[in-house]
């Protein structure tokens, strides 16, 4: 085989911006969920890893509980592969259900033994250099260990992975397990689409300091509204689906102006307004109808019924029924909520706002469905509270 060495004088590339990390993950969630060979899904996302984190290689390991081996039929510069379920650093991963990730396998001793049996001895049969190694198991549908995501060398100037490759490598590898499965089973993989949906969706909140329960909860605000409008459960359950993105948009707005704890000046207002016309450019092409459905919620939920909304001004029924339910569902899930240019508001003063605003920023029938759906709402913010999801980061930790 042919010498492959990783060096350090190499051209180095930079990390990708938000925008371009979430066309990476629509351009490979929607190839993988049209494929079903196996060996074509574990090389896209091998592929996918690799773009999102930026390293030299990436492979997708699977373990052979049967046999007690880890093996990929995919590998970055390597054949078919099949190593002891625990050689190595993705062994000592697998067995010890822990992500780990190091800044150079040759000068480590933490996990020396470990890397001596798997990526030196590896290295010295391909004559490759690897440095910087990250390893991350991921699960099936029942929460069992089925393999784990391996990446090899950032290609970056820094040459170490960071915290931030280790989270985006995590969603990457909850994706994996699911679709991996699916692979294996030949199931329709529509659930794992839908999770990458909403994380995407927490991608674009988190920019503005928002918690991932803020889009659950819209999402849940809008399939009880859509519900109570008299939509079957089929496009209820869609709506709820692509809601998560309405602001996905964001992820392109400066922070200096998303985080912004004053009031925004006006060419900041018109810049921040930009974030419906960026989401919709993300997903508009897609030939995904969650995905397309999702556009339509970004592009129109800050439309008015009064025709006095952006981006476009358009009023009335004009804005498509998607829009004007994400747009009830995402200001009372903004207004009861700590921002950080204010406080939450009191129940009783945003549904007096409601009130004043039937036919005016909202829909009128979708104001009424909301009151008639209020217990529900109530239950809704409280079982997805921040608190909630606070108590429950405490108690996995």
């Amino acid at each position: 085989m042919e010498q492959d060495h990783f060096t350090t004088n190499s051209t180095f590339k930079r990390d990708l911006e938000p925008e371009d990390m979430l066309r990476v993950i629509f351009d490979y969630a929607s190839k993988i969920a049209n494929e079903r060979l196996l060996d074509n899904v574990l090389m896209l996302m091998a592929d996918m890893g690799r773009e999102m984190i930026v390293s030299d290689r990436c492979t997708v390991w699977l373990l052979d509980t049967h046999k007690n081996e880890l093996w990929s039929k995919v590998a970055h510069g390597l054949d078919e592969i099949r190593i002891p379920s625990s050689a190595g650093l993705v062994g000592y991963a697998v067995t010890n259900d822990q992500a780990v990730f190091i800044h150079d396998a040759y000068t480590n001793e933490e996990y020396k033994s470990y890397l001596q049996n798997g990526a030196i001895r590896t290295d010295q049969q391909t004559g490759y250099r690897t440095k910087a190694l990250m390893v991350i198991p991921f699960r099936n549908s029942q929460g069992e260990i089925m393999g784990a995501y391996q990446a090899i060398n950032k290609l970056t100037a820094s040459e170490q992975f960071s915290d931030k490759d280790m989270e985006y490598l995590t969603l990457a590898s909850s994706y994996a397990g699911k679709s991996l499965e699916s692979a294996l089973l030949t199931m329709e993989i529509e659930e794992t689409q839908k999770e990458i949906i909403f994380r995407m969706g927490e991608i674009g909140e988190s920019r503005s300091k928002e918690t991932g329960n803020h889009v659950k909860r819209v999402a849940e605000y809008s399939y009880l509204l859509a519900l109570e409008l008299g939509m079957t459960q089929e496009e209820a359950e869609l709506l709820k689906i692509a809601s998560p993105m309405h602001d996905i948009g964001k992820v392109a707005i400066p922070d200096a102006v998303l985080n912004k704890p004053g009031k925004l000046t006006e060419d900041e207002f018109k810049l921040m307004q930009n974030h419906t016309l960026i989401g919709y450019n993300l997903l508009r092409n897609s030939t995904r109808y969650i995905l397309k459905t999702a556009a339509v919620v970004a592009y129109e939920h800050h439309e008015k019924w009064n025709g006095r909304g952006y981006p476009r001004g358009i009023k009335g029924e004009e804005i498509h029924i998607y829009g004007r339910i994400t747009a009830i569902a995402d200001v009372f899930d903004a207004l009861g909520s700590d921002r950080v240019y204010k406080k939450a508001w009191e129940l009783d003063r945003i549904l007096q706002l409601f009130q004043e605003e039937r036919g005016e920023h909202f829909d009128p029938d979708v104001v009424d469905a909301f009151f008639k759906q209020l217990p529900a709402i109530l239950r809704v913010r409280e079982q997805y509270s921040d608190a909630a999801l606070a108590n429950q980061i405490e108690t996995n930790t």
